[in-house]
């Protein structure tokens, strides 16, 4: 693997348990695609960092677990705003 690919999966790795960063947030942070982001955390990553690995899935996991919730977050700020124009 080329130095600049693992370098990149743990800045990634690290901006996630940084920020508590979902991966599409942390593929607009870094301009790369959500299957990039994905592939450098989960199949890379583990291979490089197994520690830093198991710190970003715990947050990753995390994310999955409430992503259900933000939506319906979204969905509610979306029709209150519609109501009030």
């Amino acid at each position: 693997m080329k130095d600049y690919i693992e370098k990149r999966a743990i800045e990634l790795a690290q901006y996630i348990i940084d920020n508590n960063a979902t991966v599409r947030k942390t593929a607009r942070v870094f301009n790369i695609s959500k299957s990039t982001v994905h592939k450098d955390v989960h199949e890379r990553l583990s291979r490089i960092n197994p520690s830093l690995y198991k710190e970003a899935q715990a947050v990753l996991e995390q994310n999955k677990a409430e992503r259900h919730i933000r939506g319906g977050m979204a969905t509610r700020e979306k029709y209150l705003k519609q109501s009030h124009i």
